[in-house]
């Protein structure tokens, strides 16, 4: 599976009409609709295909065709988007009406071409599902745990000086497991 770390867009043209195709990370799906919806007020569509992966490791995906005919525009997105084995992506295509009627075939086409359009564009790098955890332990041992972490490869999300440090930390769950397996001394867990 693959995914991406930034928002891309690509325009395509089909007989006057204008289709703007935004491919963006998951997380950021809900903001970029309200902005392209407050930034395209004139635009016809705003048709959407999303993948993500929940907490459960399931894939949850999701399509709407915003008005276009029923199965000519959000699901023909979708599938390109399952096709390409993408993952924690969601795909906001913005259509502007140019005045001639595609028919069902040509919107299928039209709206699988945009999302193909920007995907090309897009720098796709490979899933890896990381988990986030907590760990807390004591002040003596920060220096170690940084430079484990740096070692490893395990990002610090956040870090709390309280009467114990509490780091929290994301990585795949062999790099915890690593980070754990090299750090002696008694150290709390929370997922």
């Amino acid at each position: 599976m693959y995914s991406i770390q930034n928002h891309y867009t690509s325009t395509l043209e089909v007989k006057q009409s204008k289709f703007i195709a935004h491919l963006i990370p998951y997380a950021e799906y809900e903001n970029t609709l309200q902005e392209l919806q407050n930034e395209h007020p004139k635009a016809r569509h705003f048709v959407t295909a999303y993948r993500y992966l929940n907490e459960f490791g399931q894939v949850v995906e999701s399509s709407s065709d915003d008005g276009e005919p029923k199965g000519t525009s959000g699901k023909p997105s979708l599938m390109v988007l399952q096709g390409k084995k993408l993952i924690n992506i969601a795909v906001i295509v913005v259509r502007y009406f140019g005045g001639i009627k595609l028919g069902t075939g040509g919107l299928v086409r039209a709206y699988s071409d945009a999302v193909n359009n920007v995907i090309t564009g897009a720098a796709l790098h490979e899933y890896v599902n990381e988990v986030v955890y907590e760990i807390e332990f004591e002040y003596s041992s920060v220096r170690l745990v940084d430079y484990e972490c740096e070692a490893l490869g395990v990002k610090v999300l956040q870090k709390q000086f309280d009467t114990k440090v509490l780091y929290k930390i994301q990585a795949p769950r062999g790099s915890i497991n690593a980070l754990l397996d090299k750090l002696e001394f008694t150290i709390y867990l929370r997922p």
